[in-house]
Order: C-alpha cells, then sequence, then structure tokens
C-alpha cells in the first residue's frame, strides 16, 4: 500500500523531532539513536505505519517522562503512544476498536510567555483510565491532527450507505 511507513521510517521521524524538540536554552537531548532504532523496531515490528503525529509539547501529565511523544495509527488501526527522553522510551498499545471516547477540542489557550491567547486543536483518544493526547498549535500540526481524527472515526464509525 502506498503511503505506509516502516519502523525505519518512523525512527527517522523520530530523529528530526528529538532534535527539534529542544529550545535554545535546553541541554540537547541525550538519546541513543542506535537504541531507539531498536526499541521501535522490536515495538512496531512488522506492522505499517498509516499515520504519524508528533506532540512537539508534552501533554500535562507527561512531563516527567520525556522531550517529546508520537502517535502512531498502524494500517490495522491499532495506535502507539510512543514517549522519548534523553533515557527514557516507553509506549502505549491500544486497539481503535477500544476506545471509549473520542473527543476534539478547538479552543484558545494563554500564552504566558508572550503574553496573548493564542488557538489549539486537541485530539483525545479514551479508553478507562488512560488519555492518549495529540496536540497541534500550528497548521501543519493541525492538518496532521485532523487526519489522525478522520482515520480513527472512519476506523470507529464507518458510514454506511
Amino acid at each position: 500500500m502506498a503511503g505506509l511507513m516502516s519502523a525505519e521510517e518512523i525512527f527517522e521521524k523520530a530523529q528530526t523531532a528529538a532534535v527539534a524538540a529542544t529550545s535554545p536554552d535546553e541541554k540537547a537531548l541525550q538519546i541513543d539513536y542506535p537504541a531507539l532504532r531498536e526499541k521501535i523496531r522490536a515495538a512496531l515490528a512488522d506492522r505499517k505505519v498509516a499515520l504519524c503525529h508528533v506532540n512537539t509539547f508534552l501533554p500535562e501529565g507527561y512531563e516527567e517522562q520525556g522531550r517529546f511523544n508520537m502517535l502512531l495509527l498502524t494500517a490495522g488501526n491499532v495506535l502507539f503512544d510512543m514517549v522519548i527522553g534523553d533515557s527514557y522510551f516507553r509506549y502505549d498499545i491500544v486497539s481503535v476498536g477500544q476506545l471509549d471516547k473520542v473527543q476534539v477540542i478547538d479552543a484558545m489557550w494563554d500564552n504566558k510567555e508572550k503574553r496573548r491567547e493564542e488557538p489549539f486543536l486537541s485530539l483525545r483518544l479514551m479508553h478507562g483510565e488512560e488519555v492518549h493526547l495529540l496536540l497541534a498549535l500550528d497548521d501543519q500540526e493541525r492538518a496532521s491532527l485532523l487526519d489522525f481524527a478522520r482515520a480513527v472515526s472512519a476506523a470507529r464509525n464507518p458510514e454506511r450507505a
């Protein structure tokens, strides 16, 4: 199938995101990239990934775990939420069919650094006590998040003619 990504391509996206996740006033991420490549390969095995969304800002509650996270949707509608940091890697796996609730929030947030309100978009994928959150603060991130929302919606609630 065209457009599907392998574990190697996901690793390359993670490596690019790791560089981007470091602001000028922070110490650069100290990731062992060969080890990260192997962890991503082990997690995904031979699954093909249809969509990948990188949260450049960690959602609330993830702060002590890493520097950024990636949410992946496989061709088989399985969600992977990977959190990556200097010496931290974890992932959650849930089938789209196991989600209890899917919620899109389009609102404003108070950016205290810039002293103004700015738009944001979030997609909350909930099951049990767990929430997997996709965040978008700019147009490129919004497009990625909306693609994710459409794919999850189609898998969970297919239209019947």
